[in-house]
């Protein structure tokens, strides 16, 4: 079974040197790892809370989703995502609200440093709090619940909110889940070798300080003109210097192999001028950043590009979201009420019938869902080169043609010809692999009679 690791980025600015560093560059090589399943959003619902300017979140939006795909993203091995996109966040967001203790929100972090910062004022203590603020931490959780995830990466300052979507998760399974655990529990990760830069004077790289080396914005010149504002001491060509002590060493050694960074810093301390330090660093950084910037660029051109990404992501995101939400309303009570006679007769004429799904991917090939009656997603295929040969597939699963075997305790596998026509896992165990099976087969069976 691969674990579930999810990110999300607040649009409400763009994307600099430490955020690639810190946030970005980890996630992409998560993603490429093939025990890992990552999903990976743009947090557009929180951007609310701390950003009232309407075009600057659209704009937010557009530039971290092509900083993503830019710096590496493979759209077709994560989910990649809005959050605005996917409707079941919002709703099971209002669930879990009704579940979570006030005093609980009293404690987050955010809340109680706005508290603190009205008493030093002098002023109410919930002066500009809105409900957003307070209770952020409710949507962050059903940001991670609706889709079960494992491990969350988060700086320190954000694992009381882990901690909070832990305790909310175990509420809601404890009132509702009949001793069954609806909701994974999920686990910070927090990652200590994870750089965090530096910024121009040494605190650490934010907007918040003013002190970032940009990542895009402003080409080369913009990325060369911030490294030469970089702090340093006054010690002159020629007179050794502390690369370990410097704010600029970090993030040469950032972008640097080991090799280069012992040779620099060796040079330091042999004498390297400042100024050429500088310029060395900034050849570095530019090796690797340019070939992005170039792609980035040409994606804020074509806006398009990135909304069919996104669209993709959105797809792949509710074919997890939809069933648990179903879960979740049945669980609570929101169950489907009956219908009356005549539109119950017409449903069952018109409706509740299995069905594939065709679509093409980002990288021109053709894929298809299975859906069971009630829109559940019981499997997703194998890319094909043509439609041809993905309309073949599905005919070999409704004639009975194609085989299914067990892989491990939570996978199994279709294949066809011995060649593999798709792939569910992520099953919790060999208990809930063998009854999707047996659905998979009485659906199609369903289909076969209805047909």
């Amino acid at each position: 079974m691969k674990t579930r690791v999810l990110t999300g980025i607040t649009t409400t600015g763009t994307p600099h040197l430490g955020n690639y560093v810190g946030a970005l560059r980890p996630a992409i090589d998560a993603s490429r790892r093939d025990d890992a399943d990552t999903f990976f959003f743009l947090a557009d619902y929180h951007a609310l809370i701390k950003c009232e300017d309407p075009a600057r979140v659209a704009r937010s939006r557009q530039e971290i989703a092509a900083t993503w795909l830019a710096a590496g993203l493979d759209p077709n091995r994560a989910t990649f995502y809005r959050q605005s996109d996917i409707p079941e966040v919002p709703e099971l967001s209002w669930i879990l609200t009704c579940v979570t203790a006030k005093g609980l929100m009293n404690r987050a972090h955010a809340y109680k440093a706005a508290v603190d910062q009205n008493a030093a004022a002098g002023v109410e203590p919930d002066d500009g709090v809105t409900m957003g603020l307070f209770s952020y931490p409710v949507l962050m959780a059903a940001d991670i619940l609706i889709f079960n995830a494992h491990q969350v990466p988060v700086g320190r300052d954000q694992v009381q909110h882990l901690e909070m979507a832990r305790d909310i998760a175990q509420r809601f399974n404890y009132l509702y889940g009949a001793g069954e655990e609806i909701f994974t529990l999920p686990d910070a990760a927090v990652d200590e070798s994870t750089a965090l830069l530096p910024g121009l004077d040494g605190r650490k790289m934010s907007k918040s300080y003013n002190n970032t080396i940009p990542l895009f914005e402003g080409g080369s010149r913009g990325l060369r003109d911030a490294i030469a504002r970089i702090v340093t001491d006054s010690r002159a060509p020629g007179e050794a210097k502390d690369a370990e002590g410097s704010h600029l060493f970090p993030i040469y050694r950032a972008f640097a192999t080991p090799a280069q960074v012992k040779d620099f810093s060796d040079r330091l301390a042999g004498g390297l001028g400042w100024g050429d330090a500088k310029r060395e660093l900034g050849d570095l950084i530019e090796s690797v950043v340019g070939p992005m910037r170039d792609r980035y660029e040409a994606l804020m051109a074509n806006p398009d590009e990135v909304e069919d990404v996104l669209q993709m992501g959105a797809r792949k995101a509710r074919a997890h979201a939809e069933p648990l939400m179903a879960r979740v309303r049945e669980a609570v009570g929101l169950r489907l009420g009956k219908a009356p006679a005549k539109a119950a007769k017409a449903a069952r004429k018109g409706a509740g019938k299995a069905r594939f799904v065709s679509f093409r991917e980002q990288d021109g090939s053709f894929r298809f869902r299975f859906l069971a009656a009630d829109g559940t997603a019981l499997l997703v295929s194998q890319g094909f080169a043509d439609p041809k040969a993905a309309g073949a597939a599905i005919k070999a699963l409704q004639s009975g043609e194609a085989e299914v075997s067990v892989e491990g305790e939570g996978a199994f596998v279709i294949r066809l010809n011995d060649g593999l026509l798709a792939r569910v896992d992520e099953l919790a165990d060999a208990a809930a692999r063998d009854a999707a099976i047996e659905r998979l087969q009485a659906e199609l069976k369903a289909l076969a009679d209805a047909e």
